[in-house]
């Protein structure tokens, strides 16, 4: 029967990491499920070590996906404004767009929110259009590229609790 409930726990955690496609805070999510399972297993003997490795991977998460999109915006000639404008875009345009397509609205509100946050904030800045085009498709592919680490880095997480919860 454990395994049965192990089974069922991690598809729940699973599932969580689907939250990311929603930009809901999937890996802490997955965080608080080991915690929890964790919590209700005291034979399992989690130590700290674990939970801080998952803490870290879940902040290493949130940084990188922010640094990629300040990176890719820069690498694209982004000024500091303009990197302003793709977070607040990208933050406004996943809120906003979440009702549509099931929820699956949230994330592309949050990249072309970057895009178009970017866009704005660099035009209002004097920047003329093809440059702020540019540098608003630097922040976006670097918000891109900042998810896809992030999901990897939940992955990762999701991997430690299976070895960490399996029993036997």
């Amino acid at each position: 029967m454990a395994y049965v409930w192990t089974v069922l726990f991690l598809a729940l955690m699973f599932a969580a990491l689907g939250l990311h496609v929603f930009s809901l805070p999937a890996n802490w999510v997955v965080l608080g499920l080991a915690a929890l399972w964790g919590y209700t297993h005291p034979g399992l003997n989690l130590s700290w070590v674990f939970y801080l490795v998952l803490g870290l991977l879940a902040l290493a998460g949130e940084g990188l996906e922010l640094a990629f999109q300040y990176f890719g915006g820069k690498k694209y000639g982004a000024s500091g404004k303009g990197n302003l404008g793709a977070f607040i875009g990208a933050l406004v345009g996943a809120i906003f767009c979440a009702p549509f397509f099931f929820g699956l609205g949230a994330l592309v509100g949050a990249l072309a929110g970057a895009y178009v946050g970017c866009y704005i904030f660099e035009r209002m800045h004097g920047r003329p259009s093809h440059e702020a085009w540019h540098a608003a498709k630097g922040a976006m592919l670097g918000r891109v590229l900042g998810l896809v680490v992030k999901i990897g880095l939940g992955a990762a997480m999701f991997a430690l609790t299976v070895r960490a919860v399996w029993p036997g």
